[in-house]
């Protein structure tokens, strides 16, 4: 599988060369960054201390050899671009990207309708699994339990509720039937009343280094019951991406998920 990788010197770009690395089946032939990056017309592979790897760093798409699918965890309005160049170029597509709001997401959706596409909050197997613990332990733990999901990240980390938080936040709500929309309390300041029944609150940390975690407590008067992960290594992501991104080799044009991609569902 010939792999392109957009953002290439950032945390997760780096994280994504090494797991196409190690990963059989997967060749990377190109890697993007933003124009005037120190690190664009370096080798991909000697960037990171490994062998080179005949994928020069570019700041165009057009500069990358001929790929099959191309992975993304950059930014709403850079993904929108790299969706483009996706589906004019008939490849399909792994996203990692958060925090679009709700015109670009229907704009993605429309680029990308033709073209075979993993869109994920997390590329963890755990968390993944998590989701769908969530979404069971909603179904039996009905509004008698408060509901509240806890994030925390790395304090460069620009969208808030992260990805992964809002993703357990839909699967809680869909195991009780409901619209997160409907239901979810982002916020909380000020004399605020009491709690109100079924909602579902989210909170938010910022601070260090923090790769991810995440928590979705049951609350009630007698007892607590929390599914929580930890990620220790941003690597965990990125393997799972180049998963996917394997997995879509084998896939007709659509939208999945990292569900779909570990046979969950």
């Amino acid at each position: 599988m010939r792999i392109i990788i957009t953002g290439a010197s950032g945390r997760m770009g780096q994280m994504l060369i090494r797991a196409v690395v190690q990963a059989q089946g997967a060749e990377l032939v190109g890697a993007t960054e933003r124009a005037g990056a120190p690190s664009i017309g370096k080798d991909a592979g000697v960037m990171l201390g490994l062998d080179a790897l005949g994928a020069n760093i570019t700041d165009n798409l057009d500069g990358c050899a001929a790929g099959d699918v191309l992975i993304d965890f950059t930014s709403p309005e850079a993904c929108l671009n790299h969706a483009r160049f996706v589906a004019d170029h008939n490849m399909a597509m792994v996203i990692g990207t958060t925090g679009f709001d709700a015109d670009q997401q229907a704009e993605l959706d429309a680029i990308l309708q033709d073209s075979p596409t993993v869109v994920a909050a997390n590329y963890s197997v755990g968390v993944n699994l998590a989701l769908n613990l969530i979404q069971q332990a909603a179904q039996v733990l009905n509004a008698d339990y408060d509901a509240e999901i806890y994030e925390a990240h790395h304090k460069h980390k620009v969208d808030a509720p992260s990805g992964t938080a809002l993703a357990m936040g839909k699967a809680l709500a869909a195991g009780r039937d409901v619209k997160l929309d409907d239901v979810a309390v982002y916020s909380r300041e000020g004399i605020t009343g009491a709690r109100e029944s079924g909602s579902i609150g989210f909170s938010v940390v910022r601070g260090g280094n923090i790769v991810g975690d995440h928590k979705a407590m049951f609350i009630a008067d007698e007892e607590r019951i929390e599914i929580n992960h930890f990620a220790s290594d941003r690597m965990v992501f990125a393997k799972g991406a180049v998963r996917a991104a394997l997995w879509l080799k084998a896939q007709d044009a659509g939208r999945y998920d990292m569900q779909d991609v570990l046979g969950l569902k």
